[in-house]
């Protein structure tokens, strides 16, 4: 009876064993997978959070004519000579967009304080609106026009279409009035910001004559060589010195 009692316990020693092996082995396999997507995001994160002209230079997208980046109240006060001057980032840096207005009421906190200093330094500027998709335009072309104030050295303005509106055709309408608006105070066509997703299944085709301004983030845009792209949102997880947050990272097709 010993025997039999010792054989069994080790019998059932052997089958523990056995079980915390498999469940280490289904363990190991689930990390496996895990630990890969962490390497890839933090070389990923890596890759945008520079802190230096020299990174910088080495994770912008080849090809391009010109660099910039778009900032709002999202990245804080920006030390603007931290960046600049400190940093030679206006070695590399060719444009900055600014946000002003959204809706028919808000006043982007930093606008003012961001269009001074850019103007001030001979930095080449320009002014976006981010568009209440559902809202009125005229308001809304009216509210941006009281406080961007066109000068001949600017950028085109621009229309930030994120958001999805009663219906494409109300959506479409609205853009066009918007636009037609500010074209006709400025003088200047805006160029129109949207996603990679709404540009081929909302925009292309059905605005001609508009210039575009796509945000694409996993890869470059198929539709880069549509003569109406002017340019690429590649990263909004870029971090650079003078700012906090995150800040979004473009190239252009244009020489600025």
């Amino acid at each position: 009876m010993a025997k039999r009692r010792a054989t069994k316990r080790s019998t059932n020693k052997r089958k523990s064993s056995s079980k915390k092996s498999k469940k280490t082995i289904w363990v190991f396999l689930l990390l496996i997978p895990i630990g890969v997507l962490g390497f890839f995001t933090f070389w990923y994160e890596a890759k945008v959070s520079v802190q230096s002209s020299h990174h910088f230079f080495e994770i912008v997208p080849k090809g391009y004519k010109s660099v910039g980046i778009d900032v709002s109240h999202h990245q804080g006060a920006i030390d603007w000579d931290e960046l600049f001057n400190k940093q030679g980032f206006d070695t590399i840096i060719d444009f900055v967009y600014c946000k002003a207005t959204e809706g028919s009421d808000h006043l982007d906190t930093q606008w003012y304080r961001n269009r001074d200093y850019l103007n001030a330094s001979g930095i080449l500027n320009g002014a976006y609106h981010y568009f209440n998709t559902k809202g009125e335009p005229k308001p809304q072309a009216a509210h941006f026009l009281r406080h961007w104030k066109h000068r001949t050295i600017d950028l085109p303005p621009v229309l930030d279409v994120e958001d999805e509106g009663i219906s494409d055709e109300d959506l479409i309408e609205k853009i066009k009035i918007w636009c037609a608006e500010v074209q006709k105070a400025s003088g200047v066509k805006p160029i129109i910001y949207t996603s990679l997703n709404f540009y081929e299944t909302k925009f292309r085709g059905k605005l001609e004559g508009f210039q575009f301004w796509l945000a694409a983030y996993s890869r470059e845009p198929q539709f880069m060589t549509d003569r109406e792209v002017l340019h690429w949102q590649f990263s909004e997880q870029g971090k650079l010195p003078g700012m906090e947050g995150k800040v979004d990272l473009n190239v252009s097709k244009v020489e600025f």
